[in-house]
C-alpha cells in the first residue's frame, strides 16, 4: 500500500467540513431545544418563502433528462468510443439503486401512505384509497431520480471522457467558471457540496435507523431506551461500511447484489405470503396510472394559499433530500457507468432505479393500505394517537404471518443498504480530499477512514437531540438550497462541454 502524501490533500476542504459538523453536533448535543427551534427558522425561510425554487428546479432536471436521453448527447460514451461497459445491467443496476437510496426506501415503503392520509390536501383531492397511494410513487420516481441521472452523466463524462483528475463539484462546474473553479469560488463550491453531503448522510441514518432500533428491542427484548440502541447501530453499521469501504469497488459490489437479493426476497415474501397479494397488485397499477395521469399537476402544486402545506412539508422536502443525496450518489454513478452511453445511463437508471422503487412502495405500502381499506385494521388512528411512525411500522408487520422472520430479514435487508450507500459516500468523500486523483487511482485508506468515521457524528447528534421529523428534514431543506445553485452550474457546464466534445469528435471524423 502507498504511503500517505499529505501534500497530495487538500487540508481546507478535508478540516472545515470535519470542523463544522463537529461544532454543530456539539450545539445539538448542548442545546437541543434551542438549536431546534433555530433550525426550523430557517427551514422555514427556504421550505415555505422559496419553496418554489425546488419545485421548478425539480421539473427542470427531468426535462434535462429527457433532452439528453433522446438527442444527439445521449449517443456518448462515458469513456473511449469503442468502450464496453465495466458491469452488467445487473451489477451495475444493483449498485446504483443501493447506493443511492440507503434504507429509508424500507422505513417510507412500509407506511408513507399513512403520513399522507392525515393532511388536509388528500380530501381536497378526493379519498385516502383513491390517493393515499400516489403521492409515495410521486416522490420516489422520476424527478428524484433526474437528480441522480442527470449529475451523473455530467460526473461520468468528466472522469472518463474528459479524464480530469480533480473529482470535485467545482471541477464539473470549470466549463462555465473556468479558473476560478481553482480559486475560492471553486472552494465555496466544495465546501457547500462536502456540508451538504454529511447533512444528507445525517438526514438518512436519523430517519430509519430508529426502526432498526425498535426491531432489535422487539426482537431481542431489551431493555435499554430506543435512543442507546439507535447509536449502537449506527455504531455497528459504520464498522460494516467502514470494512467494505477499504475493500473498494470489489467490496461494494458484493455488498450490492446481497442487499438487492435481500430486497427483492423480502419483497416477494410479503407480495405471495402476507394475503393481500390481489389488491397490492392492483391498487399499485391504478396508483401508478393515476401519477401519469396527474404528474404535470402534482409536479407543479404549491398551495399557494397555504390550505394544507403539503408541498412544503413533503415534496419541497423530497426534492431538497434527493439534491442534498446529489453529492455522493452520482458520483459514484458516473463512477460505475463507464463504458455506458449517456442514453443507456439515464434510462437505464429509470427502469432499474425508478421501477425497483416502485415495486418497493406498491409491494410494502399496499399491503397496510389494503388492511386498512378493508376495515381490518385502522392504521391511521393509530398514527393520530400515538404520532410515532416506528411503533406504527411494528405494529404493521406484526399483521404478517412469520412477523419474527420478516422483522429479522427487515432488518439485515436495512444494515446491507446503509452498509452500501455510505461505502460509496464515503468513498466519493475520500476522493474530494484529494487536490489530484489520476484514473484508476484510489484514496488512501486513512483518508477514507477519516470520512467513514465523520459520515457516524452528526447523525448520532440528531439522535441524541431527539430531533423531530420536520427538523430532520429541515437540515436537508436548508443544505440542498446552494446545492442546487451549484446543479444548474454544473448542467449548464456539462452540455457546453458535451457540445464542445461532439464537435472535436466530428472534426476528427471529417
Amino acid at each position: 500500500m502507498n504511503k500517505l502524501n499529505s501534500r497530495r490533500i487538500d487540508w481546507m476542504i478535508t478540516l472545515v467540513p470535519f470542523i463544522l459538523i463537529i461544532g454543530l453536533s456539539l450545539l445539538l448535543f448542548i442545546y437541543p431545544e434551542s438549536s431546534n427551534d433555530i433550525i426550523s427558522k430557517v427551514r422555514f425561510f427556504f421550505g415555505d418563502t422559496l419553496g418554489l425554487y425546488y419545485i421548478v428546479l425539480g421539473i427542470a432536471v427531468l426535462a434535462v433528462s429527457l433532452f439528453l436521453s433522446f438527442t444527439k448527447y445521449g449517443d456518448i460514451v462515458l469513456g473511449d468510443q469503442d468502450e464496453k461497459p465495466k458491469y452488467s445491467f445487473f451489477a451495475w443496476g444493483s449498485m446504483m439503486f443501493t447506493c443511492g437510496l440507503a434504507a429509508d426506501i424500507l422505513f417510507y415503503s412500509f407506511a408513507e401512505w399513512v403520513m399522507y392520509a392525515t393532511n388536509p390536501h388528500i380530501a381536497e383531492m378526493g379519498s385516502i384509497e383513491e390517493w393515499a397511494g400516489v403521492f409515495p410513487l410521486f416522490h420516489w420516481s422520476f424527478i428524484p431520480w433526474a437528480f441522480y441521472l442527470v449529475l451523473a452523466v455530467a460526473f461520468g463524462f468528466m472522469l472518463h471522457v474528459r479524464k480530469r483528475s480533480r473529482q470535485r463539484y467545482s471541477e464539473a462546474c470549470r466549463p462555465v467558471i473556468a479558473s476560478h473553479a481553482d480559486g475560492i469560488l471553486g472552494r465555496v463550491i466544495d465546501l457547500f457540496a462536502l456540508f451538504a453531503l454529511l447533512a444528507g448522510t445525517a438526514t438518512t441514518f436519523s430517519v430509519a435507523t430508529p426502526l432498526m432500533a425498535s426491531i432489535i428491542v422487539k426482537l431481542f427484548h431489551i431493555q435499554i431506551s430506543r435512543t442507546a440502541v439507535t447509536i449502537i447501530i449506527l455504531l455497528i453499521t459504520c464498522a460494516i461500511y467502514t470494512y467494505a469501504c477499504l475493500h473498494g469497488f470489489k467490496g461494494i459490489g458484493i455488498l450490492a447484489k446481497l442487499c438487492i437479493y435481500l430486497f427483492f426476497g423480502l419483497l416477494l415474501f410479503v407480495l405471495t405470503f402476507c394475503g393481500q397479494g390481489r389488491f397490492t397488485l392492483e391498487y399499485g397499477f391504478q396508483s401508478l396510472g393515476k401519477m401519469f395521469q396527474h404528474f404535470i399537476e402534482l409536479s407543479t402544486y404549491t398551495d399557494p394559499a397555504r390550505t394544507n402545506n403539503f408541498p412544503q412539508d413533503w415534496t419541497i422536502y423530497y426534492w431538497a433530500y434527493w439534491m442534498v443525496w446529489c453529492i455522493a450518489a452520482p458520483f459514484f454513478i458516473g463512477n460505475i457507468s463507464r463504458g455506458r452511453t449517456i442514453r443507456q445511463t439515464i434510462l437505464g437508471g429509470y427502469v432499474f432505479g425508478v421501477g425497483s422503487t416502485i415495486v418497493s412502495f406498491i409491494v410494502l405500502g399496499n399491503y397496510s393500505l389494503g388492511l386498512q381499506t378493508s376495515g381490518a385494521f385502522d392504521f391511521i388512528a393509530q398514527y393520530a394517537a400515538s404520532g410515532d411512525l416506528y411503533d406504527l411500522i411494528m405494529n404493521i408487520i406484526d399483521t404478517m404471518p412469520f412477523a419474527p422472520f420478516i422483522l429479522i430479514l427487515t432488518l439485515v435487508c436495512m444494515i446491507a443498504f446503509y452498509a452500501t450507500s455510505f461505502d460509496s459516500i464515503a468513498y466519493t468523500a475520500a476522493c474530494y480530499s484529494y487536490k489530484h486523483l489520476e484514473e484508476n487511482e484510489k484514496p488512501h485508506n486513512l483518508i477514507t477512514l477519516l470520512w467513514c468515521l465523520l459520515l457516524i457524528v452528526l447523525p448520532i447528534a440528531l439522535v441524541f437531540s431527539e430531533s423531530s421529523m420536520n427538523n430532520i428534514q429541515s437540515v436537508s431543506i436548508i443544505s440542498a438550497f446552494p446545492i442546487g445553485i451549484i446543479m444548474i452550474i454544473m448542467v449548464w457546464s456539462f452540455i457546453k462541454d458535451a457540445k464542445a466534445y461532439m464537435e472535436e469528435q466530428k472534426m476528427l471524423q471529417e
